[in-house]
């Protein structure tokens, strides 16, 4: 019986992450060895760019929402605060676009959080 060797397996184990590298600089596209180490590298960036994209947005939104808050007369806290008091439940995302694109609207719950914390 003839011996069965695994180039073909090695093979495509070796396209599947050079396929990956493509558009890598130099060596990093090109070699197997360097090109699996970028590739694993990056792979782990992007994971932990997913988690990263969250907390970026979260602090985007409280940035808008308290320049917002300001221009009504309040600070960051002590709007946000109001509005538990007032029992107004709107995430952050939904706050920062009123501040956004609907300045009456959010001068409305500006005032009613100005009142609950009077």
């Amino acid at each position: 019986m003839a011996r069965i060797k695994g180039g073909l397996n090695a093979k495509k184990k070796h396209n599947r992450v050079l396929k990956l590298a493509k558009g890598y600089r130099g060596a990093r596209s090109k070699q197997y060895r360097i090109a699996k180490q970028s590739v694993m590298r990056a792979l782990a960036s992007s994971y932990a760019g997913r988690k990263e994209k969250k907390r970026q947005f979260r602090r985007l939104w409280i940035a808008r929402i308290n320049a917002a808050a300001r221009m009504n007369g309040l600070s960051y806290s002590k709007f946000m605060y109001g509005l538990k008091l007032a029992e107004i439940d709107i995430n952050r995302k939904m706050l920062a676009d009123l501040a956004v694109n609907d300045a009456e609207g959010f001068a409305k719950l500006a005032e009613i959080a100005k009142d609950k914390i009077a």
